[in-house]
């Protein structure tokens, strides 16, 4: 395999996991967020993760696949090492996604609580209608029948 072929395979293999990746975010749209978040990562990792298949010539394959090839079809010894690269991406993934989200976490209920409207005692201390009159002397309130049977406040100044 010359270096163009071996690049154009990483290319094809980069494009199709972006593209499981996206399939895979729009299948965990509906999921709660504290569980969408892992899942979308625990993919990422296990697409997007190189594992070295032969040091002497620093050629690298993806790791899933690496592990998949050789404990399926028992053609090679480096599943353990895929494995362990796989271990170790993913608890560096993770570390800096638990990081990330202990960080949001307070600055969202701090967002959420600036953002909700604040309770307002005046709203509820305003007299009605009915009250104001009843305090005032110069109106008479009077409910009446309408032409059609429903019944109208009607407020007439008093001379």
């Amino acid at each position: 395999m010359t270096e163009q072929d071996y690049l154009l395979a990483w290319a094809i293999y980069a494009v199709s996991a972006l593209g499981c990746l996206l399939v895979w975010i729009q299948l965990t749209g509906w999921v709660w967020r504290w569980l969408r978040e892992p899942l979308r990562l625990l993919v990422a990792v296990l697409l997007l993760t190189p594992t070295i298949v032969d040091p002497a010539k620093e050629l690298f394959a993806p790791a899933i696949a690496i592990t998949a090839m050789d404990l399926l079809l028992k053609v090679g010894n480096n599943a353990w090492r895929a494995v362990a690269d796989l271990a170790i991406y993913g608890l560096i993934t993770f570390a800096v996604w638990l990081a990330f989200a202990g960080l949001r976490w307070p600055v969202e209920r701090w967002w959420k609580a600036r953002r909700a409207p604040a309770p307002t005692q005046a709203a509820e201390d305003e007299p009605t209608l009915r009250e104001m009159m009843a305090r005032d002397d110069s109106f008479s309130a009077d409910t009446r029948m309408d032409a059609n049977g429903d019944r109208r406040l009607r407020i007439e100044p008093r001379l």
